[in-house]
């Protein structure tokens, strides 16, 4: 798989049937390796490695419900409350971020309500602090690293 945008991290992978597996240690199973799952797996370990959030407060590939449409967000980082701190849309590494990307996770955040939202493919990372009184988005350099409440 090709080289992303974030730190060197390892993984565990296997072969079965032809495919190409890495071990979601968020999921704790082995998943297919696509080209999103490779830029998913990174964003995770980023998350776990870079910025300190707890496994524990992570959630990767959950369904949810968008006008009666069945979405499923990449990956959610909670509060220790149980409200959501960040949302992140992974795209494979040649998807041009765009509008329309953003787009896809402001939908989403519809129902999630979450403080912050991430979107990369890998190569380029976007994140923004939400600003719900003025109904729009502030981009960061960087998201937060995590604080113990």
């Amino acid at each position: 798989m090709e080289h992303l945008n974030f730190p060197k991290y390892t993984f565990r992978f296997k072969n079965r049937e032809n495919k190409i597996y890495i071990f979601d240690a968020i999921r704790k199973k082995f998943v297919v390796l696509t080209p999103e799952e490779w830029v998913r797996q990174h964003t995770v370990q980023f998350l776990i490695h870079e910025k300190k959030y707890p496994t524990s407060l992570i959630n990767v590939e959950k369904e949810l419900i968008f006008n009666d449409l069945k979405k499923r967000y990449d990956i959610v980082v909670f509060n220790s409350d149980g409200s959501i701190f960040l949302v992140v849309e992974c795209k494979r590494s040649n998807v041009t971020i765009n509008q329309e990307t953003f787009d896809q996770i402001a939908r989403y955040n519809m129902i999630l309500d979450a403080d912050y939202l991430m979107v990369t493919n890998g190569l380029q990372h976007y994140c923004c602090i939400m600003d719900y009184e003025a109904q729009q988005y502030h981009f960061l350099r960087d998201i937060p690293a995590y604080k113990k409440p």
